[in-house]
């Protein structure tokens, strides 16, 4: 049993490909969006107000797409073996990797905020768009502390 447990780990790395293929799409996606803004901020003359939409979808794209790699990366040097890359990019446990996509996902929640505030269209469904972001924020964060008590 203890052979199988072992050579299972192996699994791990369908997962772990498809982190990094879906990783690789959101950079091109990202590069997409770059040449986009660039073209808006060109014919515009840096005046359309799209153009901070558009800046703010990049950022948003760019760090889904770091936050994929980071977890391709963490999974195999969980389960695979070592990866040669900077520590503060890896996960050295589980609990750590789910701390490192909470805090993802709230700059990305903050990001589709601010995109949100800039097209401002409804000013009650802005402010609960709001308060949901803010719930879930605090809920995460909520998540990590308590999930780190427990670990001591």
């Amino acid at each position: 049993m203890a052979k199988l447990l072992e050579s299972s780990k192996y699994i791990s790395v369908l997962g772990i490909i498809s982190l990094l293929l879906a990783s690789i799409a959101a950079f091109a996606r990202g590069g997409f969006i770059t040449v986009n803004a660039i073209i808006e901020i060109i014919t515009s003359y840096g005046k359309d107000q799209k153009i901070a939409v558009t800046l703010i979808e990049l950022f948003d794209t760019v760090l889904i797409s770091v936050t994929l790699f980071i977890f391709a990366a963490s999974l195999y040097e969980l389960f695979i073996g070592k990866v040669n890359l900077p520590s503060w990019m890896l996960a050295e446990n589980i609990n750590d990797l789910k701390t490192k996509l909470s805090s993802m996902i709230i700059l990305v929640m903050a990001g589709k905020f601010v995109e949100h505030l800039v097209e401002w269209e409804d000013p009650s469904g802005t402010m609960f768009f709001g308060i949901s972001i803010a719930v879930v924020s605090g809920t995460l964060v909520a998540f990590n502390y308590f999930s780190r008590k427990v670990e001591e």
